[in-house]
């Protein structure tokens, strides 16, 4: 079984596989391994029926099948990813990077440079030009007021603002919007407290993610790892932000716009990163380690991971001084031209899989097999998976900061117009 070229994608891997009389049958056992109570379906010989279903896959385009980011179907297209590189057997380990396709599109800092030439302002603010290039833009300037008109609108039964609706018009952003714009937006560099708390401003956080008290960072976690797209995205960036000590940039994959990109790409999850204060590069989740029990010092590797993370403050600082340039960049699934055994927050096996317990995993949901009404994220009309304990409701302090924080938002998406 063999996909052409252009067809290795998993969403034609999995209708291949379910066309051959050969992979289809595996393919239904290993679907019956990670589901729950898989093994006790299976009778005695399960576990050698498991490995050698796993096994046999391998040599399948299965094994090697990518998805595009904010491509359509894109949460089945990770759940099929997802059902055979999570299926973590009895030793049978799959070392592998995140599900998606290496993005081939870089900044075009010419085009911008030559808008920001225009503007009338004598003093360059990259912000304020950023804001007036994206309203330029058709495809910017259109999505970019639909999640501000969300973000801001107040819901009779959601309170200040409707929280996953907000999340899901920001996913849409930052997936539909080329890097050329969105990282201008988000990571343009400020030079005073007013520019540098708008740039904070930029995606909501009273409603994309705030709230009274902060919730666990692993409690978080968790319910990312739980929808297969945060988990994608969360697998992207671990392994496109990942730091080395053994290399000048201070990224393992030496690519700083492939950071940039993997950091955005979290924005609208549980586990959105945004600046913490008004600093160029101090980033983070909206949590803490409070509550977390046995468990603290992973849950303050989590936040180490973007507080003490030097691959992605160099990335934002090198974005701001105009020198994020590409430098011989792994693509996934090949080595790295570096090896890092030094660092002590860097993971030792790839971030494409969870090593789960035996029972974990046995007692996992197969992706194929998710529910209609589980709340993934993906395909126009889909929902969201909410904070823990937020519903869809943001929080209610927040009418005062809404008003305050984004008139200047209506400002910007007007001038220029």
């Amino acid at each position: 079984m063999a996909l052409s070229a252009g067809e290795s994608d998993c969403l034609r891997a999995g209708d291949t596989c379910s066309s051959d009389d050969s992979c289809s049958p595996r393919l239904r056992t290993l679907r019956q391994c990670v589901a729950g109570d898989g093994s006790v379906k299976l009778g005695p010989g399960a576990r050698n029926q498991c490995e050698n279903a796993m096994t046999a896959l391998l040599s399948t385009p299965l094994h090697r099948c990518q998805c595009k980011r904010g491509m359509k179907k894109e949460k089945n297209c990770l759940s099929i990813y997802w059902s055979l590189h999570q299926s973590v057997l009895h030793g049978l380990s799959l070392v592998e990077d995140y599900p998606y396709e290496p993005e081939e599109r870089g900044s075009d800092y010419v085009r911008l440079a030559s808008i920001a030439a225009e503007s009338e302002v004598t003093t360059v603010n990259r912000c304020l030009d950023a804001a007036k290039a994206c309203n330029i833009d058709e495809t910017c300037q259109k999505l970019r007021t639909e999640y501000v008109s969300s973000c801001i609108q107040p819901s009779a039964r959601s309170g200040p603002c409707n929280r996953a609706k907000c999340n899901k018009a920001l996913r849409k952003f930052f997936d539909r919007v080329p890097p050329d714009y969105t990282h201008e937006l988000l990571f343009c560099p400020c030079t005073d407290t007013a520019c540098s708390e708008r740039r904070r401003q930029t995606i909501v956080p009273s409603c994309s993610y705030e709230d009274k008290e902060k919730p666990n960072c692993l409690a978080q976690l968790r319910i990312c790892k739980a929808d297969y797209v945060c988990r994608s995205r969360w697998a992207q960036f671990q392994y496109d932000c990942q730091p080395s000590e053994q290399s000048a940039s201070g990224c393992k994959q030496e690519n700083y716009g492939a950071c940039l990109l993997a950091h955005t790409g979290l924005i609208g999850s549980t586990i959105t990163p945004n600046y913490l204060d008004n600093s160029t590069s101090n980033v983070g989740p909206w949590c803490s380690c409070t509550a977390s029990g046995n468990h603290r010092e992973q849950c303050s590797d989590l936040l180490t991971s973007f507080h003490d993370n030097v691959c992605l403050k160099n990335a934002i600082q090198a974005f701001g001084n105009g020198s994020d340039v590409k430098t011989g960049a792994s693509q996934p699934g090949m080595p790295s031209p570096t090896t890092d055994n030094h660092s002590p927050h860097v993971a030792t096996t790839a971030p494409g899989v969870s090593m789960e317990t035996e029972q974990n995993i046995l007692r996992a949901q197969i992706p194929t097999q998710v529910n209609e009404n589980d709340r993934l994220w993906g395909d126009e009309g889909d929902s969201t998976l909410p904070s823990p304990g937020l519903s869809d409701r943001a929080a209610e302090p927040v009418r005062l900061s809404l008003l305050l924080g984004f008139g200047w938002l209506f400002t910007l998406l007007l001038s220029d117009q």
